[in-house]
């Protein structure tokens, strides 16, 4: 069960990176980095790109 929730308040916070990243004015190819790095590196991924990845514009 607690391991079902932490797998969707990950998925979540995914979907949200991305979307932030996506929405970034970041360049095309600094955005595929980035979601590439999020996805393949979940939890440091995330915590990387949270700190010193794209803002949104």
């Amino acid at each position: 069960m607690l391991e079902g929730l932490l797998g969707l308040i990950h998925l979540v916070v995914a979907i949200w990176a991305i979307l932030n990243i996506l929405g970034s004015g970041a360049s095309g190819l600094s955005k595929i980095l980035w979601t590439l790095f999020v996805l393949l590196f979940p939890i440091v991924g995330l915590v990387v790109w949270f700190f010193i990845g794209p803002k949104s514009a």
